[in-house]
């Protein structure tokens, strides 16, 4: 590996702390530090670069922070082959799962092409009104449909290849891919599905009937969602938590699996299931 990107929370000064460190580390390697303008801006380094550069010249893509840094980093490399090393300065972090002390170890390891990485799937997003498509984007973890705060409850006309599952009447809907069921998901009921498999997750929010259940249907499915409610009412798209995209009455989701992976550098100190127990506490009193 010859280049290797860096992107970090650049207001949180511990991020800022560890960047400047591996930048430095990396120069001692032989390896070029790709650092993100903004970063590059808060650490004085002269040689930022345009982010938007990085899926075509980085080998390696370095995360500081928690979960939400690292979805943006994946939308970004925009499902390119380039693993990325989620490194948890956050608060929970399912997917950031190395640790601080781990970090020069493990680049060490990639350095020397050494190291195990988890594909996972992602979801392609586009939104129809009128016939005309008026948005597209590429999520990680889920696609959330939700009401406003002072909105009624949504009805959802759901469709999955082109079958009726049910019009949902309910406060939202998630689309979650399996790296997505620990996040919102988990928190709305829905299952915790291992990264490894290849499926996709509707979960409910809130539904008005509680007999709607989350249900997990094929990877190949295509599931269209149109929002029937009032035109008064505020209804959202939400994607990956980190973009929004406001609905009118009449709005077409469509969501489907997308043809790239995100490929996650994966810890070779533990497994998911310990990644579970550590971060849900399960077991503990």
């Amino acid at each position: 590996m010859k280049r290797v990107a860096i992107i970090a929370k650049v207001h949180d000064p511990r991020c800022q702390g560890i960047a400047g460190e591996l930048i430095e580390w990396l120069s001692d390697q032989g390896v070029e530090p790709l650092v993100e303008a903004h970063l590059a801006h808060h650490l004085l380094y002269p040689k930022g670069i345009d982010s938007a550069r990085f899926p075509e010249l980085a080998d390696l893509v370095v995360v500081l922070g928690g979960d939400g840094t690292l979805i943006s980093a994946a939308r970004l490399i925009g499902g390119r082959d380039i693993p990325i090393l989620g490194v948890n300065l956050g608060s929970l972090g399912f997917m950031t799962e190395i640790t601080v002390p781990e970090l020069y170890p493990m680049l060490s390891d990639c350095l020397r092409g050494d190291f195990n990485v988890s594909e996972r799937m992602m979801l392609d997003c586009t939104v129809e009104r009128s016939g005309d498509e008026i948005a597209r984007h590429q999520v990680l973890n889920d696609v959330v449909i939700n009401k406003g705060a002072l909105a009624r409850i949504v009805d959802l006309d759901t469709r999955v290849n082109s079958n009726h599952l049910t019009t949902f009447k309910a406060d939202g809907l998630i689309i979650s891919t399996p790296t997505g069921s620990t996040g919102y998901s988990l928190s709305a009921g829905g299952p915790i599905i291992h990264p490894s498999l290849h499926c996709i997750a509707i979960t409910p929010i809130c539904p008005h009937t509680l007999t709607n259940r989350p249900i997990i249907v094929a990877e190949d499915s295509l599931i269209s969602i149109t929002v029937s409610s009032l035109d008064d009412e505020d209804v959202y798209l939400t994607l990956d938590g980190q973009v929004g995209v406001e609905l009118k009455s009449g709005d077409l989701i469509h969501v489907s699996r997308a043809q790239h992976y995100s490929c996650l550098v994966m810890s070779n100190k533990r497994d998911f299931f310990e990644v579970l127990r550590t971060k849900l506490k399960w077991g503990e009193r």
